[in-house]
């Protein structure tokens, strides 16, 4: 699998990328947002290592303007703020590190977000019984990983799609932020229960105009509502 490291500190990108290669992973890296834009498109990686303070473009915007490639995204940040964590989260980042970083702690994130990825893929494989499947005035493609309300596609990170997904065969039923951690994200996801709001808020925006979206139950946690044209 091919990892895309974009950080314009070259020791950094330099440990990174032969931690990721011990691993097996085939890497590409750079030193600005523009550019990692445009390696984003041409070599179509599995997974992004995306430092924030970037020339220019920083790597706020960098995840603003992938939202919807489906390219998982790890941000590195030197900020333990929780505003930054929560700004990459909304920006579109399925997982950050704070540097300075153990470099075994960030291959383990890599690991755990592509197998996510593949235990999503394998979970849609077995509950679909044709190529796509529509409920809710939602239609969502299993091959494409991508999802559509009548024919506007919905610009979904990774982590987006899984959520909506893992609500799309459940519903009507209540999930906590435990449960959705767990289902979503993996057992072995170090983040905490924010992380599932700020996914949450997002997929809201992304769904309020159809009439379709993620119920509050005060107290226990998130419901898929149904569609109501």
């Amino acid at each position: 699998m091919k990892i895309l490291i974009v950080d314009d500190d070259e020791l950094i990108a330099y440990l990174i990328e032969q931690n990721l290669k011990l691993e097996g992973f085939e890497t590409v890296t750079c030193q600005d947002g523009l550019m990692a834009l445009e390696l984003a498109e041409l070599e179509k990686p599995d997974l992004i290592i995306l430092d924030v303070m970037l020339p220019k473009l920083d790597g706020f915007h960098v995840c603003k303007k992938l939202q919807g490639s489906n390219i998982p995204i790890i941000l590195l940040t030197a900020k333990s703020d929780i505003t930054d964590k929560l700004i990459g989260l909304e920006a579109g980042a399925d997982d950050y590190v704070i540097k300075p970083f153990d470099s075994r702690e960030l291959v383990a994130r890599v690991h755990t977000i592509l197998r996510r990825v593949d235990k999503a893929s394998a979970r849609r494989d077995e509950l679909y019984d044709g190529n796509d499947k529509e409920k809710a005035g939602i239609r969502i493609d299993k091959d494409c990983r991508m999802a559509y309300i009548g024919e506007r596609e919905l610009e979904l990170t990774p982590t987006e799609f899984d959520l909506l997904y893992h609500f799309f065969t459940h519903p009507g039923r209540v999930f906590d932020r435990a449960q959705l951690l767990d289902a979503v994200w993996g057992y072995d996801f170090v983040g905490d229960s924010r992380t599932v709001d700020i996914h949450i808020q997002r997929l809201r925006k992304k769904l309020k105009n159809y009439g379709v979206s993620i119920g509050t139950v005060f107290g226990v946690g998130y419901r898929f509502r149904e569609f109501k044209p």
